[in-house]
């Protein structure tokens, strides 16, 4: 008899490129790993499946310039994927990738304004049939 697979979610709510980074390498890992995965996208972290907005995510904004850019830099020098690149690779691989509705409706987002492959949450159902039956819940 095979295991069940376990089911995990993945919360992202911030828009820091470093924490979005964890967050869909997490997801990526977790999904290669057999995992169900499920990635949400809520509050800042909503930028991150916008098509214009996951352009400009910043890398330790709150920190000197020329402190980002080198963190920027060394992550080029590793050949890291983008934020992009991990979010196609999530979706082709079988995550579910789904945005806030209520952050949606906050930022004024439109549906077509959402990178390919991102549904919007459904407010009644989403505790209930995705996070409260997950194995394991990953906030980022």
């Amino acid at each position: 008899m095979m295991a069940e697979k376990k089911k995990v979610t993945v919360l992202l709510f911030h828009d820091e490129l470093c924490q979005v980074f964890n967050g869909l390498m997490t997801a990526l890992s977790l999904l290669r790993s057999g995992a169900e995965v499920t990635v949400f996208f809520g509050s800042r972290g909503i930028n991150v499946v916008h098509k214009e907005k996951i352009r400009e995510l910043k890398c330790l904004p709150d920190q000197p310039e020329e402190i980002q850019k080198a963190v920027m830099a060394k992550m080029e020098e590793l050949a890291l994927p983008t934020p992009e690149d991990m979010l196609t690779m999530l979706e082709m691989e079988g995550a579910l990738l789904l945005a806030c509705p209520l952050n949606k409706d906050i930022f004024e987002f439109k549906d077509e304004d959402f990178i390919e492959g991102v549904g919007i949450a459904d407010p009644d159902t989403f505790y209930t049939d995705v996070v409260m039956v997950s194995d394991f819940v990953l906030s980022f």
